[in-house]
């Protein structure tokens, strides 16, 4: 798959599918986009997810973005899922200001040679938010292209969002993320050294600093699935500060069960399943431990039903 920050130029005889929005998360309503898109590719199109490395009200209000996917996981989700090219387009000024009209122009008809578009009923673009659904139909009529406005999915009543994933997600009500998501929600981290404090009570961990731009759910204790070196770990996952050891930065700790080998230095992917209790302070590492082997056990259990 091809990913590029730039809007490509395809070549001579060359024709894209494209579906265009923010794609955060790109849980299953995107999915469903992409569906659209991936079966366009037996009439030999390239299947394009068109989005932008920074959304419009992050921008104005210059605060930081913590994404659902980092750029690099939301690549390769989109790989595994068949789309040919993911353009992550710079948000500029420029593009800012751009009126609807030029940008379909120029981008996608000029450079990717659009044939299809599958987009959702709410999609706007371009300058003040002027361009719609109904304006790319037009447009289609001119030069060529179809345009698909598909239904958002729903679970029940609501319609799948990246919002309505992000609500889920602070309130650590993982089952319906995933549930949300296609997938199960995860982050990635290279496996540091700690204090390695849990050695010392017989838990030994294994700690990640995930990428600041990944959001998170919040701190606490979870049922999590690991993968480092294509070995999959059942454990526990405490995300947060541990109170207890007095640590001062936001960190990914993970109790593997069964696991006794130095895996420091190797890249570590924790997938959570489910919210266990909220993090808190212990009197002592003694009391930690009883409470840890308390989750380990609930663990345990969740695995033993979740894989029957």
């Amino acid at each position: 798959m091809i990913y590029t920050t730039d809007v490509p130029r395809l070549g001579e005889g060359e024709t894209s599918a494209v579906t265009l929005g923010k794609f955060d998360g790109l849980h299953r309503g995107h999915q469903k986009l992409m569906n659209c898109i991936r079966e366009k590719k037996e009439d030999n199109c390239k299947a394009v997810i068109f989005t932008f490395d920074v959304s419009p009200v992050v921008r104005l209000l210059h605060t930081p973005a913590k994404g659902l996917l980092t750029n690099e996981e939301r690549e390769e989700l989109a790989c595994e899922r068949g789309m040919d090219i993911l353009v992550e387009c710079p948000f500029t000024d420029t593009l800012m200001h751009m009126e609807a009209e030029e940008f379909v122009k120029e981008f996608l008809v000029n450079r990717m040679h659009v044939r299809y578009l599958a987009v959702g009923p709410d999609f706007r673009f371009g300058h003040d938010r002027a361009g719609s659904p109904e304006l790319l139909r037009k447009m289609g009529e001119t030069y060529g292209f179809t345009v698909d406005v598909v239904e958002k999915l729903k679970d029940g009543s609501r319609e799948i969002s990246s919002t309505y994933v992000r609500e889920e997600l602070e309130k650590g009500n993982m089952e319906k993320v995933n549930e949300l998501l296609g997938y199960v929600y995860f982050t990635r981290g290279e496996i540091v050294h700690g204090r390695q404090l849990g050695r010392t009570i017989g838990v030994p961990t294994a700690n990640l600093i995930p990428p600041v731009c990944k959001k998170l759910p919040p701190n606490g204790v979870y049922i999590t699935r690991s993968r480092i070196s294509d070995r999959i770990y059942q454990g526990i996952t405490n995300v947060g500060y541990k109170p207890t050891v007095a640590e001062h930065f936001l960190g990914v700790e993970t109790y593997l069960f069964d696991c006794d080998e130095d895996l420091y230095g190797q890249d570590a992917e924790v997938r959570f399943y489910r919210y266990l209790r909220p993090e808190r302070k212990f009197a002592s590492l003694q009391e930690l431990k009883g409470q840890l082997d308390v989750d380990v056990q609930k663990g345990r259990d969740f695995f033993k039903a979740f894989d029957k």
